[in-house]
């Protein structure tokens, strides 16, 4: 059996009766056989509820997760069904309704620019590094201690 260790939307979006949950990277992980394996958007990337019936309506929807050089990739039915996605599914409607999906999209937004910003500052370094330019190295270090 498979279980879900990270099941975060990047964003979640109500229209028509349909409740619909985005994924990005390091949003949704899950876990077989004690490996971790992490969500990456390469083929599908959403799921799609029916507000009314609470039935997941895009079953085809093929998700890859990737650990290392080796991949899962299951289509949502067999995700459905081999793993505990309805409970992590049934926690994050139950949220939307007491919470606005627009603060849904700002907040995984902010965590995005936060995780693009630390990824930057990284590669910042990394580049100083490699041209042996100390003072530029120095200045960074100074304002990541601040």
């Amino acid at each position: 059996m498979l279980l879900v260790q990270l099941m975060k939307p990047f964003y979640i979006k109500q229209e028509d009766g349909r409740i619909k949950l985005v994924f990005a990277y390091q949003y949704f992980s899950i876990k077989k056989d004690d490996e971790l394996f992490h969500f990456i958007p390469v083929e599908g990337k959403e799921i799609i509820v029916n507000a009314k019936t609470m039935q997941v309506e895009n079953l085809s929807e093929v998700f890859v997760f990737q650990k290392g050089n080796r991949f899962l990739r299951l289509p949502l039915y067999q995700l459905l069904l081999v793993s505990d996605i309805h409970t992590h599914l049934l926690s994050i409607i139950e949220s939307t309704d007491e919470k606005d999906s627009t603060s849904f999209l700002i907040e995984g937004a902010e965590e995005m620019i936060q995780q693009l910003e630390k990824e930057n500052f990284d590669r910042m370094i990394d580049y100083a590094l490699i041209q042996r330019n100390e003072a530029l190295f120095q200045e960074l270090q100074a304002y990541k201690e601040i």
